[in-house]
């Protein structure tokens, strides 16, 4: 308890110390400083606890696993039809709608037909006066038949000259010689008739396909020729992809189809396409057509694979990534790409060592398995790989594992598979 103290004395005292020493000065205020801290705070403030940081982790484990390809494929058509003019003249009329469905058989140009129709109607007066011609002449050859049935007896019989029935003979001949003629040259008018209707039909130019008509690219009233390109007409379902193969890439393959002629195990090796968007194409292809060669030059052979093409979604001249199964790895390690991050070209991944601390390790990574990576060496079995938290890790530092959750299944793509 503190003691009773005069009033007076603690006045004076008081004002004893209103005038200090000026080298006390600094002293008297650490001091206070010192005291005014002390009776703030009742203990010293404890230190943060170093406590180990919690982590995600996967732990690796081996499985078989297929492995994929890909490549960059450009459409095409099934079919691709110039279509062209066999004869020339002047473009009448166009008889379809560009960019528009179109039937095989089905009339798009008309050119103009009546110089066609001309020679048509020449042809028919040419055979017309060769059958006149040839009945002519068969009835000058039967005249002459009657001449030497009638003079072979007589000229036996020595009643008339050997010299007439031998001039009856050389007429039967000559006559002969122009109903043949005449024969030849009907048919020959025949050929003039059938190739000026053909010609004539020719002035309708017809799609060989059915398939989707392209833009004209001449307009009616143009003189037009056989070398002329009116339109073109694709044949869009199914529809053709072409990508190529390196070398490994087609023996991978052929020996994933279990034989050397991919085309024989086409069924076997569905292939998927995946659009300019990033969409999976809701159709599986397959290998169409195969080159006979590899390419010198890109090391690289040619394929067409083919894919349903329903309601023409897809078009000539688009691009896309053709996928497929090559193989199957047995006994693949596998790690989360989110797990692995790259210094200076190399790949790394933190794992937990038997101390709960972190390691660093380097990894050899082989193909991408969905959002998994195949990891060749640098990460045995039964790892424990930290999926999160990697900006904050160093080597050694020490952390408290945990299960990672399992990764949400894929959402469908706009395929709808």
């Amino acid at each position: 308890m503190m003691s009773q103290r005069d009033p007076k004395t603690f006045t004076e005292n008081f004002r004893g110390l209103g005038k200090p020493a000026a080298g006390s000065v600094a002293a008297g205020t650490l001091f206070v400083a010192m005291f005014g801290l002390s009776g703030c705070s009742e203990k010293p403030a404890a230190p943060p606890a170093g406590g180990a940081m919690p982590v995600s982790v996967v732990t690796v484990h081996e499985q078989d696993v297929p492995i994929g390809n890909e490549w960059v494929g450009t459409l095409d058509g099934f079919v691709n039809a110039q279509i062209q003019p066999q004869v020339s003249g002047y473009l009448l009329r166009q008889n379809y709608r560009e960019g528009s469905t179109v039937s095989k058989g089905q009339v798009l140009f008309q050119i103009d037909p009546r110089p066609f129709q001309a020679l048509v109607d020449q042809a028919e007066g040419q055979i017309g006066q060769a059958k006149g011609q040839l009945a002519q002449a068969q009835a000058q050859m039967g005249l002459a038949q009657i001449n030497v049935n009638r003079d072979t007896p007589l000229a036996e019989q020595r009643a008339i000259a050997q010299s007439q029935l031998d001039n009856d003979k050389q007429q039967l001949a000559q006559t002969a010689a122009a109903v043949e003629s005449a024969k030849a040259q009907i048919a020959t008018a025949q050929a003039n008739i059938n190739t000026a209707k053909l010609n004539l039909g020719f002035t309708e130019v017809r799609s060989l396909i059915s398939g989707v008509a392209g833009q004209a690219t001449i307009q009616v009233g143009n003189l037009v020729s056989p070398q002329s390109v009116l339109t073109a007409v694709s044949q869009m379902d199914p529809i053709k992809v072409f990508f190529s193969l390196s070398d490994s890439e087609y023996l991978a393959l052929t020996k994933r189809a279990g034989s050397a002629d991919l085309l024989k195990s086409a069924s076997t090796l569905p292939l998927t396409l995946t659009l300019a968007d990033g969409t999976k194409y809701g159709h599986t292809g397959h290998i169409q057509f195969v080159d006979r060669q590899m390419n010198q030059q890109t090391g690289a052979i040619r394929i067409a694979a083919v894919f349903p093409n329903p309601g023409n979604l897809l078009r000539p001249g688009q691009f896309g990534r053709v996928s497929a199964e090559t193989h199957v790895q047995h006994n693949a390690v596998l790690v989360p790409q989110a797990a692995v991050q790259e210094l200076q070209g190399i790949q790394q991944a933190f794992v937990v060592g038997p101390d709960n601390k972190v390691k660093v390790v380097n990894l050899k990574l082989g193909s991408q398995v969905g959002t998994d990576w195949v990891v060749e060496s640098g990460l045995p079995t039964g790892s424990q790989v930290i999926v999160d938290n990697l900006q904050k890790l160093r080597e050694g530092v020490p952390v408290a594992p945990h299960a990672a959750p399992p990764a949400p299944a894929a959402a469908p793509d706009a395929a709808g598979r």
